[in-house]
Order: C-alpha cells, then structure tokens, then sequence
C-alpha cells in the first residue's frame, strides 16, 4: 500500500499562482512539499513537464527518491509546441458559459481527444463570485512556454531507479531519446503502453497503473 499526495505545481490547480516560474522554482516547491509532509525519501511519478520536474529534482536531490516514474518525456530539449492546448483554453469565452459543455465545444477544434480534453478541462471550476474561471495560470504559462522545454543538463548521471512510460502513439521519446536516456539514467528501463498517446494517463489509465504499481512493488528497478 502507497500514501499518494497529488501534488499540484505552482501555476497548477489548487496550487499558488506565481509570476515566478522555472524548473528550480519547481524542484524547490517539491522539496519543500515533501519537507513540510515529513517525507525523508518517497518515490516520485510526473508527466510531461512534470517529468522534467521529476529528473531536475533526481539531479539535485538523488538522496530523497526511492523510485521514480517518468511518464512521455525526456531529458532532451523540446521546442514550444503546445500552442493548440493554449488555443484550446483561449477559445473558452468564461464570461458568457452557462454550462461546462460549452467548454468542451469551444476546445474540439484544438484538441480532438475526447479523453484528454476532458482531462485538461478537470481545470474549470466555480470560483466565490459563481464565475467559471481556469485554476491553471495561463497567461504566465504561456509567457514560459520556451523554459518549459528546457534540457537537463546532458553531463549528468541519475542512479534513481527509474521507469520511463511512452506511449504508443506518442512522438515524445524516439529511438534517439532512448538511447541518452540509457547514457543518463544509469538504473532505468523504458516501456511503451499501447493504444496511448502522451496523455498516457488519459488514454490507458488502467494499463498505466498497472505499469506504476508493477515497477513500485518490484524489489528492483
């Protein structure tokens, strides 16, 4: 059995919103998380730019990790290329929705994907006023969309244990990423889950959990 904190970022959620952004905010907010729960070692799982948190935070602080799952990125530099996620979320007129499924309409040209809008839109809620709002910090995101593909420094070696997870159907991690990922993270092993796309947890959750507890309960990585 796991105790599972489902850490949102700063920007994120229900989490502060910030004009100050950068991964080394980030790992700073994890440790401090993880401090203030009284966490002296856990594993870690982050998707995305989470993922990126995750390897920056396994960088710096390789001492606090048991395990680390790393969910369709990897540590290479990514160009800006969320500009149909942000178009999606631009397209959402708040002020005049009576209704969540007007959201859902307004973001279908964007992104196609039924399970990852849905996923993308658990960012909609009601705030006092009674108002539709986004819980994510858009326009900062959006500024700091070119530091969101930031590499890790290509020098560095992990020994966390680490699972990467690809999706399927996803371009994130090539061939060539696999290959730097194995020269980085010295105790890791890549698996691919069928029929997904980079919203891994999206579009298979059940095999994706699966692929977690598997690697988390095994004696070894």
């Amino acid at each position: 059995m796991f105790r599972v904190f489902l850490v949102d970022q700063r920007n994120h959620g229900r989490s502060p919103h910030s004009d100050e952004f950068s991964y080394d905010a980030l790992v700073e907010d994890l440790k401090d998380f993880a401090d203030q729960q009284s966490l002296p070692v856990f594993n870690l799982i982050g998707h995305s730019m989470g993922g990126k948190v995750a390897m920056k935070f396994a960088a710096k602080y390789p001492e606090r990790l048991s395990k680390m799952v790393v969910v369709d990125i990897a540590p290479r530099y990514y160009n800006p290329h969320h500009q149909e996620i942000m178009s999606g979320f631009k397209s959402v007129d708040l002020k005049k929705m009576v209704a969540r499924q007007e959201a859902d309409e307004a973001m279908l040209p964007y992104i196609p994907e039924m399970d990852v809008r849905q996923f993308l839109l658990k960012n909609l809620y009601r705030n006092s006023e009674g108002e539709f709002a986004w819980r994510i910090n858009l326009p900062v995101l959006e500024n700091a969309i070119d530091m969101i593909g930031e590499s890790l420094n290509p020098d560095l070696r992990i020994l966390v244990p680490t699972l990467f997870i690809k999706g399927e159907k996803s371009r994130y991690i090539s061939h060539k990423d696999e290959a730097q990922i194995a020269v980085q993270f010295l105790n890791s092993r890549i698996i691919e889950i069928q029929g997904a796309g980079h919203w891994v947890q999206a579009e298979q959750p059940q095999l994706f959990a699966e692929a977690v507890m598997e690697f988390l309960q095994h004696t070894n990585a």
